[in-house]
């Protein structure tokens, strides 16, 4: 693939988009609960992240509005962010299943050398 791989907090913003739209807070309250709270987004960074993957064409802006005087965008994947999260969805499961093959986890053991 000709991408770069994606950073992890873009792919869980990725992963937080992938069943339904969601507004920004609501993306770092998914991320935060996908991780078990490993991942807390700071405001900065996920509008940042957010930006970045807008600017990619990986997300869009599926609606804007005000709530209680401040603006509000709920995001979604594009067709573009769909096919992307996927590969790299399979890119690690590979490699998790390589890193386990070669611990011996699943399949013949493999003696260290």
């Amino acid at each position: 693939m000709s991408e770069r791989e994606l950073r992890e907090f873009a792919l869980l913003l990725l992963t937080a988009l992938a069943n339904e739209p969601r507004h920004g807070y609501a993306i770092a309250q998914e991320v935060r609960s996908m991780t078990d709270g490993r991942v807390v987004p700071r405001t900065g960074a996920l509008y940042g992240a957010l930006d970045r993957l807008l600017a990619e064409g990986l997300i869009r802006v599926e609606r804007e509005e005000v709530v209680d005087g401040r603006a509000r965008r709920t995001f979604a994947l594009t067709a573009q962010g769909r096919e992307r999260l996927a590969a790299e969805a399979e890119r690690m499961a590979a490699t998790a299943r390589e890193a386990k093959r070669r611990l011996g986890m699943g399949g013949a053991a493999v003696t260290p050398t």
